[in-house]
């Protein structure tokens, strides 16, 4: 195995906006500052929302109500 190849590891603190702190190892360096993690992202948390522009779910729905109707009998 070749020596010096290998990038150098740190003990990294990653900081979310939120105020969530962890330690990683990283080789981007000793502090990594994110704009969002799994603590406040809205996927995790279950605060998801769904964004409907221009009334495309309630087209999707009207769409493929028949298939839905057909499925219950």
């Amino acid at each position: 195995m070749k020596s010096d190849i290998h990038p150098k590891q740190f003990n990294a603190t990653i900081r979310c906006h939120c105020g969530y702190e962890s330690q990683l190892l990283s080789t981007k360096g000793d502090s990594i500052e994110v704009e969002i993690c799994s603590n406040c992202h809205p996927f995790y948390t279950g605060k998801q929302r769904f964004v409907d522009t221009a009334g495309r779910i309630d087209r999707f729905r009207k769409k493929y109500a028949q298939f839905e109707t057909a499925k219950g009998k």
